[in-house]
């Protein structure tokens, strides 16, 4: 027999627990994270990859539980809802862009851009890192997790205003993937200035 509890003192906020021939430990917010890098691995927000995801998330954790942690992750509605309409648009401007490239005729120069982030934490680095990959022309080569910073593949690198404007782009990432998931330093975080790496103006 197989029951769901849910409001256990023991468990980590929005929580259930599964009892059936062992106990397992449905993490919402982990399964809500899962469900969105499965969307964003797909490159295609409906509701038969939304449903897909959350089931093989649900899957994933029955089938391979985790030990009870606090990953850190924190669910903001509104949030969520403006990075889900900010990568909705980035999908839509990549492939016109992406269109636009492919009929040019001209060479691209290409380059690696540095974006150091401000928050460090592993949880919001690989999160904006995942997003930062919609981002028309983005694609993110490496992850320096020492100093919270992500490499950049950038295309069009002979115009002057690239690089700043990657930069931008990566930054305006990074605080709606915060307001959407952070804690409270976090968001706290971006409201600051970002760090400007060496040798930019």
């Amino acid at each position: 027999m197989i029951s769901v509890r849910f409001h256990d003192p023991g468990l980590p906020p929005y929580s259930c627990v599964v009892v059936g021939r062992r106990r397992r430990v449905l993490d919402l917010p982990l399964i809500a994270w899962l469900t969105v890098v499965w969307v964003l691995l797909w490159g295609n927000l409906s509701v038969v990859n939304v449903v897909g995801g959350a089931l093989v998330a649900v899957v994933v954790c029955l089938v391979f539980p985790l030990p009870l942690v606090n990953i850190g992750l924190r669910l903001h509605p509104l949030g969520i809802a403006r990075l889900a309409v900010r990568l909705v648009w980035e999908m839509y401007t990549a492939g016109l862009k992406v269109s636009h490239q492919m009929l040019d005729n001209r060479p691209f120069l290409a380059a690696v851009l540095a974006v150091p982030l401000r928050c460090r934490g592993d949880l919001m680095l690989t999160a904006t890192a995942v997003a930062v990959s919609n981002i028309p022309d983005g694609s993110v080569v490496e992850v320096h997790r020492a100093q919270a910073t992500l490499f950049v593949h950038v295309l069009e690198a002979d115009d002057p205003r690239t690089p700043e404007r990657t930069r931008q782009a990566v930054w305006r990432m990074e605080e709606l993937v915060v307001r959407a998931f952070g804690d409270r330093d976090e968001i706290a975080r971006v409201r600051e200035a970002p760090p400007r790496p060496e040798g930019a103006r």
